[in-house]
Formats: C-alpha cells, structure tokens, sequence
C-alpha cells in the first residue's frame, strides 16, 4: 500500500477540560494551557516533517493546528468531518450533572450503549465520517509522506477503531488521548488490517 503515516493529534486543553465539562460540538477555544501545549507539541511534531496538515473545523482544534503550520510553514486544511461526535443535551455539563439529570441515558453510556433521547451522534456515525476523512486525505500522499489529523477525543478514539477494522459499536480497547497528545498509525502493506497502530498517547 503506498500510503502516508497517519498522526492523529487531539486539540490543546480548554475551560471546559479543565471543568471536566463535556464539549462535544460546542465551539470552545483553547485556555493558555492548551495554546502553550499547543506550542510545545507542535515544535517536537515539526521534527516529523508534515506534508499535510488537516483539522477540524472546531476552534480548538483548528488553533492547535495552527502552531503546526506556523511552524512548519504547511497550510491547513479544515475538513468539518474531523469535528467531535455531538452530545446533544448533554454538552456542557459535568459528569455529576449529566447522571443525575438523565440516570438511565448514562448507565446505558458507561457501559457502551447509545444514550438515547439526548440527540447525540451515534459511535458508528463518528467513526465513519472520520474514517472517510482519514482515507479520503491519505490517498492524496504516498509512502513517506505524513498526514497530521486535528481532531478531538472522541473521534480520534472512534476515527482509529474504524482505520483498524474494529467495531466502533462494541470495542472500547482504547482509552481516550490526552489533551494535545497524539497517535500514529502507519501502512500495513499487504496484511489486514491495512493500518496498524506504532504509537499512542504520545507528547
């Protein structure tokens, strides 16, 4: 397979990570923690050589991109199938608050069900869209070349089970990025799955 290595980089913290607030979609920016890790990734990052640079659309992810290209001197590419997975009613709200306003919707979600009645994306509707996003940017670079994927926890999470070949639905083998950490998955050629995960949590 002649395909770029894949670095998916979650976004910088924010208020809301630091609250322990659930962001989903909402369009919060990057404290001055986040943009000083952004800073700091970026500049170990660049020792990677990019080639492509493409980000959500979400201003967290898109100013964390940013330090990259600045960087590097590689434009961005914003790509809106790179956002978070969309929790609904629940965005904004902390833990705590979230169990004690809809009990049942979060037992169903800790233990990997759906959570119905709060309008949230589906697990499977995020890895696709991901999914595509990832192939549709790698099939434009080859066998040397870098993608650097912007994205957000969830759909990083979700994004990497389905590059993979594992179900979104029913595989929770990975625990969640940390803020401004990133993973890399490189070309397979000739096996399957045709990506495999070479690191995780890095930063």
């Amino acid at each position: 397979m002649n395909a770029p290595t894949i670095v998916l980089w979650r976004h910088g913290r924010t208020a809301y990570n630091a609250a322990g607030r659930l962001q989903g979609q909402s369009d919060i920016p990057l404290d001055a923690t986040g943009r000083e890790q952004a800073r700091v990734a970026a500049a170990k990052l660049s020792a990677l050589s990019p080639t492509k640079i493409v980000t959500s659309d979400l201003q967290r992810a898109h100013d964390t991109a940013l330090a990259l290209s600045e960087i590097s001197q590689i434009p961005l590419h914003v790509d809106p199938r790179l956002r978070e997975r969309n929790f609904g009613a629940w965005e904004g709200l902390t833990r705590p608050e979230i169990e004690q306003g809809w009990p049942a919707a979060f037992r169903a979600w800790r233990r990997g069900d759906e959570p119905g009645g709060i309008e949230a994306d589906s697990r499977r509707e995020v890895a696709q869209r991901m999914h595509e996003a990832m192939v549709t940017h790698s099939a434009e670079l080859g066998a040397g070349d870098v993608l650097v994927v912007v994205s957000h926890g969830a759909a990083i999470t979700l994004g990497l089970s389905a590059l993979l070949e594992l179900d979104p639905e029913s595989w929770f083998g990975l625990a969640g990025l940390d803020n401004c950490r990133w993973a890399v998955v490189a070309p397979n050629p000739g096996r399957r799955p045709a990506w495999r995960l070479t690191a995780y949590n890095m930063g």
